[in-house]
């Protein structure tokens, strides 16, 4: 997630401060992603720096908003107008937990897999039941509820596809690891002093 460019959107808006910004990015997301207050400033002070924001003087509150700069709107232009690339995402823990578990002796995959499709299905149910509680939602919270139920289902059908995998799949049981370098690893560390 990009807490700078989710400032810069919200300052779209008008100019506010930062707890104005992270009440409207709470609000936003369904609070689905809170946002630590500390990191909000640090990220204006940052895009201040940049100069995509400029710090506006302090109201009666003694509050000081920000607004959004020309370079600030063009920088958002752009961030809008590019595709978000799958570099640009956290790796994901439960695909490297399952590629573990089916090279760990002892790891029973399928009861990881059922745990995890258990804990996915009790996800799903409570986002669906979210869902129905809310006769008009805002636009922004139903996009990213529906954005989670999406993602739930396509979590279950992949781990049903992986247990159908591991079930037909003959894995012949994992080697340890030797207990002296072999010699291509001896090489490269030859090659590397």
């Amino acid at each position: 997630m990009s807490v700078k460019h989710s400032l810069l959107a919200l300052l779209e808006r008008g100019p506010a401060y930062g707890y104005q910004l992270r009440s409207a990015f709470e609000s936003a997301t369904g609070n689905t992603w809170p946002l630590n207050i500390g990191q909000v400033y640090t990220t204006l002070n940052r895009l201040e720096r940049d100069q995509l924001v400029e710090a506006l003087p302090e109201n009666d509150s003694g509050q000081r908003p920000y607004r959004i700069t020309a370079s600030g709107r063009r920088h958002l232009a752009g961030w809008f107008a590019s595709p978000v690339q799958a570099a640009d995402r956290p790796r994901d823990e439960l695909t490297i937990k399952l590629a573990l578990a089916v090279t760990t002796p002892g790891v029973d995959v399928a009861d990881v897999i059922q745990r995890q499709r258990t804990a996915t299905l009790r996800l799903l149910q409570e986002y669906t039941r979210l869902k129905a509680a809310e006769e008009q939602p805002e636009l922004a919270w139903r996009l990213v509820l529906e954005s989670m139920i999406f993602r739930a289902e396509a979590e279950i059908r992949w781990l049903d596809h992986t247990e159908a995998v591991v079930a037909r799949t003959v894995r012949p049981e994992p080697r340890p690891f030797p207990q002296h370098a072999d010699e291509t690893e001896t090489q490269a560390l030859q090659e590397k002093r």
